[in-house]
Order: C-alpha cells, then structure tokens, then sequence
C-alpha cells in the first residue's frame, strides 16, 4: 500500500494521508477548507514499513482502509512552566 502524505497550509504540523496522489474524495468537504490547499510531501510504501515517525502505522492504513484517508494533527503543546511546578510540588 502507496499512500500520499500533505502538509495543512493553513494548520501547522497537520498532516493529511491519502491512498492515491492529489485523489481527495474520500476527505469531507469541511475538513478539506479547514486543512487549506494540500501541498505534497511524501509518497510513502507503507507495506514496506513498520513504523512512522509521528503515527501509529497500524492506524494510518486501518483509517486509509475504512476511511480513505488519516488526519494526522500535532501533538498538544506542554506547558513547561506547569510541568515544572507540578515537579517542584507549587499548587496555585
């Protein structure tokens, strides 16, 4: 299985993999104007993979299978300055 990885331009690390280059059928329509015009990064075999480096592979070709396509969306931002109060025992 070929899948074709774009990057949002609209949403920063936001990733959108689909089974065949520039074929976006499968995505709904509002998902497709929140992502904003897909720009291409990688054609990428996942048959010959066993991992990728922000997504469960497992998951992505399960999506790609039933779905048609995996939105991958970046991972939530930590709060350095939390985290290290929370190590240091201060509560507000």
């Amino acid at each position: 299985m070929i899948c074709a990885i774009y990057k949002s331009s609209r949403k920063l690390d936001t990733y959108l993999f689909v089974e065949k280059r520039d074929v976006f059928d499968a995505v709904p329509e509002p998902l497709m104007k929140m992502f904003g015009t897909p720009k291409l990064v990688m054609m990428v075999p996942l048959s010959k993979r066993t991992e990728l480096a922000m997504a469960d592979i497992e998951k992505v070709k399960s999506e790609l299978t039933e779905k048609g396509f995996y939105l991958q969306l970046p991972p939530p931002v930590t709060n350095l300055l939390d985290e290290h109060r929370k190590s240091l025992g201060i509560t507000d």
